[in-house]
């Protein structure tokens, strides 16, 4: 029962990535809007940052799958 929970708790890193790739997403959209001549600029740190969200919701899956095999 004890893993279940962990695997569960590890598993919700992907809700905090969610949020902030979504955060993320909204405010290169505004910034685009404010100066779309920037649009390029914008567009390749939305992209690392959102890569770099996205892993931490990865490495939580992964640790709940050791967690779940390794028992």
């Amino acid at each position: 029962m004890g893993v279940a929970i962990g695997a569960a708790i590890a598993v919700l890193t992907g809700i905090g990535a969610g949020f902030g790739i979504g955060h993320a997403t909204a405010k290169a959209t505004e910034a685009i809007a404010r100066q779309p001549e920037a649009a390029g600029a914008i567009n390749k740190a939305l992209l690392l940052g959102c890569a770099l969200a996205e892993a931490t919701a990865i490495y939580g899956f992964v640790i709940a799958l050791m967690m779940i095999i390794m028992k």
